[in-house]
This record gives structure tokens, sequence and C-alpha cells, in this order.
């Protein structure tokens, strides 16, 4: 027995359950929109992230990677219902076709599971539609949640991207919207007021004051967005 998954958001940087092989590749006919609410990991009810869905779109492809989990049927239970835990905001999986940049005319693997959501507000409480760059930005900036800043979610993104040799456009033109917005108002306000405190403590060098990103593993029980 053996399934194939296709991640195209947090997937692809971290799956997050065991798998026996990992393909990089696309799936045809689908674009990466940020479109779909997140209110129990990046955001909150009242103030919800905005991460990654498909849009169909004839012509269009996606980048990501395909995940292969064998060793029987109850790995493959295990592993698909992690997925719905953590994919609980994505109302639908769709099989698709995957494909290899050195094969794009036929594909690898047929059948792989993604996970997508309805694009419509009146059935599906989730998705949020498109909207102006700015206000897109502007959203992602300042959201947060129990398990992180939707800015991270982002900027993750934007490198995992990079680094399996594939950058996104739209997630780079988004992601410097973003970084516009932090380098405004309150972000400069809060860099200005940490260089203060440690140039009042000289003896301690700055890299000591100012912790890197910690990645933490997200709890079984708390939905990941990808």
């Amino acid at each position: 027995m053996v399934f194939w998954v296709f991640g195209y958001g947090s997937l692809v940087w971290n799956p997050g359950f065991e798998y026996d092989e990992k393909v990089i590749g696309f799936i045809k006919d689908y674009r990466r929109v940020f479109d779909l609410a997140c209110i129990d990991h990046r955001g909150t009810p009242e103030h919800p992230a905005r991460t990654c869905t498909l849009e169909y779109t004839e012509g269009a492809i996606c980048w990501g990677a395909a995940y292969c989990v064998r060793g029987g049927p109850e790995k493959e239970k295990k592993t698909m219902e992690y997925l719905e835990r953590r994919e609980c905001e994505y109302d639908s999986k769709t099989l698709v076709n995957f494909y290899k940049e050195e094969d794009s005319l036929e594909p690898t693997l047929t059948g792989v599971i993604v996970f997508t959501s309805t694009p419509d507000k009146e059935s599906n409480k989730y998705y949020l539609g498109p909207a102006p760059l700015e206000e897109m930005a502007s959203q992602i900036a300042t959201a947060h949640g129990p398990c992180g800043n939707n800015r991270d979610y982002l900027f993750l993104l934007e490198k995992a991207m990079f680094d399996i040799g594939h950058e996104e456009d739209m997630v780079i033109e988004l992601a410097n919207e973003v970084r516009k917005v932090l380098g405004k108002g309150n972000g400069i306000l809060i860099e200005k007021k940490l260089e203060k405190k440690l140039a009042a403590q000289p003896h301690i060098p700055h890299k000591d004051n100012i912790p890197g990103l910690q990645l933490h593993p997200l709890p079984e029980a708390i939905a990941m967005d990808s």
C-alpha cells in the first residue's frame, strides 16, 4: 500500500509526518493564492491570518513537494489523520497528476492527494477571497496566533521555494510588500527601542541579546496551515 500527498505551503518545508520519499515537482492548472483564513495557528478568529490555497487556473503550474507514505493501512491511516487535523481549514481533497521538470509532458505520478479549499464564502467559512496586495500585506504583517506569526509563514515559504530552485514571483512580491509594512510605524519604533536598550548594556554582546528564530514542533491537536 502507498499513497502520495502534494504540499504547496508549509508542507514544503515542514511536512510533520514520517514519509518514505520526497520528490520536487509541480501540478498543472492550479496556482498558489493567499485566499484562505487561518484562525488557530498563525491567526485568530478576530484577526485571521492569510495562508495558501490553490485556485484552478488553466495553463498554470504550481511547484511544490510530493511525499510518499508506505507501510500498510495503519501507517497510512495515522498519516492521513494527522494531515486532516493539520489541514482542517481545507474542505476538499483532490486527486491530481504530478510532474517532474525533466518529464513535464507525462505525469510522474497520478492520483496524488492535495488539500484544497472551495472558493466560495457561502459554503466555506475559511475562504477570504482575493484582496489588493497592500491589504494582504498589512494583514499578514500583523496577524499572529498560538503557533507563530503570519509573516513567518510567508517568509518560510519564500525561502522554501528558493531552496527547491523554483522561486515564485507572486510570493516574492507579497513578501517584499510585507517587509515594507514592517519597515513603517511601530516596526521602526520597536527596533529603535531595542537598539537603545542594547546600547545601555555595552558589556553584553548584541548577539547574546537578540534571540534567533526558533521553530518548535507543532502539537498534534493544533491545526497547521499549508
